[in-house]
């Protein structure tokens, strides 16, 4: 026979190995509303839901509905062949499928935008690429976040709006640069901190890449992203879509004119200024130019070789570089989700850990910060919540 709602609670007190009177007291019941809960008298809140999983370290999914939680496969797309370490990567990744998880149940996880359409009438996945990239400019730039050579926190601002990608910055195992992953409910890039602030907006763009071409149903880990120089076919796609994004040809093209010499050719000081203007490396800078047919073998292999640092410097724009820097070195969460998170919390439909477990802190400091109170104000604050007695409806 199928187990109840009910029957996963009991197992949960089963587990506990403490009587009914001190587990309802460990979950802010009294005795006689969970007896009533769990004969069906009376039926469990969203928050007694909440702090029951807590109380018994599951989830609420799985108190209703019997579910395990989302576990990921994995799709290493990689040019290393050294397999990240999974466990690792599948903690962080758990850390937000949880809040997705939590966010649906709560009817709070808002409806994801369509995605385009990969052109599959182009045979080179480059083209494929390149035609995804113009598609999506259009509806990034609709939004009024996004343009080319507009900086990274812009781009990721673009994402949630036009495709309801949620983007965080956060610590990833050593050596993987970007984790991506999308479902029927949820699509997330996850990022590392990076004292290489290009590298970092490349990834960025290149996962979106994924998402988009919907490459990311396995969870992808990727590591050491480089451009023109990877051979699965996703990849070369996503390679692609990235730089046809940061530097669109057109854009490209006028700037180049811009920058060259009266003689027709582009000197140090005009490459540094598209360094600067575009916000990528060299490297990719002079794979793209040479891919547009704008510079030489020559060109391309004597440019690729500058660092960023140095082009700002040479272009007088040293201080945009720092910024970028201290900015990409910074974990940041996905703000739409953690928004959502609190939302429920502060309607009494959940508690704060779900929203302290995404943001990596403890639960007690998180609510010393979101809401300083005198002694016995919680207590009051949760009777009031019972009193109002919301139902949970999944």
């Amino acid at each position: 026979m199928d187990e109840s709602v009910s029957d996963r609670v009991r197992r949960v007190m089963e587990a506990a190995s403490v009587s009914q009177a001190v587990f309802a007291e460990r979950v802010r019941l009294t005795p006689d509303k969970l007896s009533k809960s769990l004969t069906g008298v009376r039926r469990f809140t969203s928050l007694d839901l909440a702090l029951i999983a807590e109380a018994g370290s599951t989830t609420v999914d799985w108190l209703l509905t019997g579910r395990a939680p989302n576990q990921p496969s994995f799709a290493a797309r990689t040019i290393d062949e050294t397999v990240p370490e999974r466990d690792k990567v599948n903690q962080v990744a758990q850390r937000f499928t949880t809040a997705y998880e939590v966010l649906e149940l709560l009817d709070r996880l808002p409806k994801l935008p369509a995605l385009p359409e990969v052109r599959t009438e182009l045979a080179l996945h480059i083209d494929q690429g390149r035609q995804l990239a113009n598609d999506a400019a259009h509806a990034l730039e609709a939004t009024g976040e996004w343009a080319a050579g507009r900086e990274s926190d812009a781009l990721i601002a673009a994402c949630v709006k036009a495709y309801g990608v949620d983007v965080a910055i956060t610590p990833l195992p050593d050596g993987v640069n970007g984790v991506t992953w999308q479902t029927d409910s949820f699509r997330l890039i996850l990022i590392s901190p990076s004292n290489v602030w290009t590298r970092q907006r490349f990834t960025l763009a290149h996962e979106l890449g994924h998402i988009l071409a919907k490459d990311a149903h396995d969870l992808v880990i990727e590591r050491r992203i480089l451009p023109g120089r990877v051979k699965d076919v996703t990849e070369v796609r996503a390679n692609a879509f990235a730089a046809s994004l940061l530097m669109p040809a057109p854009e490209v093209e006028e700037r180049f004119r811009q920058a060259v010499a009266p003689d027709g050719q582009l000197g140090g000081d005009g490459f540094a200024r598209l360094v600067v203007t575009f916000k990528v490396s060299p490297s990719a800078l002079a794979v793209r130019l040479g891919q547009l047919g704008l510079i030489d073998r020559a060109g391309r292999d004597r440019f690729r070789v500058l660092t960023a640092e140095t082009c700002h410097l040479q272009a007088e724009a040293a201080p945009e570089f720092q910024r970028q820097q201290a900015w990409s070195r910074v974990p940041q969460f996905p703000a739409r989700v953690a928004g959502q998170l609190f939302s429920g919390y502060q309607a009494g439909e959940t508690t704060l850990r779900p929203l302290a477990s995404l943001l990596d802190v403890d639960v007690d400091w998180l609510h010393n910060v979101l809401e300083p109170e005198p002694k016995g104000a919680a207590d009051a604050r949760v009777s009031d919540v019972e009193a109002k007695d919301p139902v949970f409806t999944p």
